[in-house]
């Protein structure tokens, strides 16, 4: 927890700056979206390289760590193996990437395209996560984890950061959970000066179910987001930010995801994955209810999907 300081993000930032991209924002007004009047920031993570936020944790492992021979190992849900393969494709590293069964075809088509080894194995995250180890331990490769290292939140905190630079106007963001590094590291970046809030699937509810139970427990792995915010528990690390840091976590359906994701298109011709509009979602359906005059921003994480047909 020493480690995890807004000083420290600050400093990773300028580690990682030449090689990642500083990220658009878009303010509109909630209206465009069908809600009262007010205003919304659209953080636009999507369009970083590799197609999500992950990249900004995956080059801060790489630069910030010792690099073995044997190059770096990861487990993902899919977009953490993909910015890992793209980081270690552009620093000339050895990489193994290990994904469940249920990453997406648009997620396991990426990591092929960077390079990397890739092993497709398991029913879960938790399962390729359990291969992943194996390989470390047999290969000395360096193990970059997908949220549970502090390189991993201080990289996810450079989004805050920026954001907060951007839009200086916000006083609430709003961030999907999966195992909790990008709420973490957001929160660690812009708080207290701004409200943080994380928003879960309600069918992989793990950092609602680590709060309640008052440490990491194993939770339910089911959701449309399954490939991306569907951990069995959430990290020692990022629970223990969160919960110091974090002023609420909201449940969304399955069925608010989706409406999200075509809204996004319909209404601003954005296209995101499932877990990449969770945060939006939030809004849309109520689960997150702004005061009229507060500046809600929202987090775009992530876009790494096959073409969406929304008029079904």
């Amino acid at each position: 927890m020493s480690r995890l300081t807004s000083t420290a993000i600050t400093e990773a930032e300028k580690v990682i700056r030449r090689y990642i991209r500083p990220t658009p924002v878009l303010t509109i007004d909630r209206a465009d979206f069908g809600l009262p009047p007010g205003p919304l920031t659209l953080k636009l993570e999507l369009t970083q390289h590799s197609g999500s936020f992950k990249v900004r944790g995956a080059f801060t492992n790489l630069l910030l760590r010792d690099i073995p021979p044997a190059g770096v190992a990861a487990a993902s849900g899919g977009n953490h193996g993909a910015a890992v393969a793209y980081a270690a494709s552009a620093l000339g590293i050895p990489a193994h990437i290990f994904v469940p069964e249920v990453s997406s075809p648009a997620k396991i088509n990426r990591i092929r395209s960077y390079g990397a080894d890739l092993v497709v194995q398991g029913d879960t995250y938790s399962d390729a996560l359990a291969v992943c180890e194996d390989w470390v331990a047999a290969s000395g490769a360096l193990s970059v984890h997908a949220y549970d290292q502090v390189e991993t939140i201080l990289g996810a905190g450079t989004t805050g950061l920026e954001l907060s630079r951007q839009q200086p106007a916000a006083t609430t963001v709003l961030a999907a959970v999966g195992g909790g590094g990008l709420l973490s590291g957001i929160a660690t970046a812009v708080s207290p000066g701004m409200r943080v809030i994380g928003v879960e699937p309600d069918g992989a509810p793990t950092m609602t179910a680590a709060l309640a139970a008052g440490a990491p427990v194993d939770a339910a792995t089911g959701s449309i987001a399954v490939d991306s915010l569907a951990p069995r528990r959430v990290g020692d690390l990022t629970y223990a930010v969160i919960a110091k840091h974090a002023d609420a976590i909201v449940l969304v359906s399955d069925e608010a995801i989706s409406t999200a994701q075509r809204f996004l298109w319909e209404r601003a011709r954005l296209v995101a994955e499932p877990g990449g509009c969770a945060a939006l979602a939030a809004v849309l359906s109520g689960a997150y209810s702004p005061e009229p005059d507060e500046h809600v921003a929202v987090v775009l994480s992530g876009a790494n999907t096959t073409a969406v047909d929304f008029s079904r």
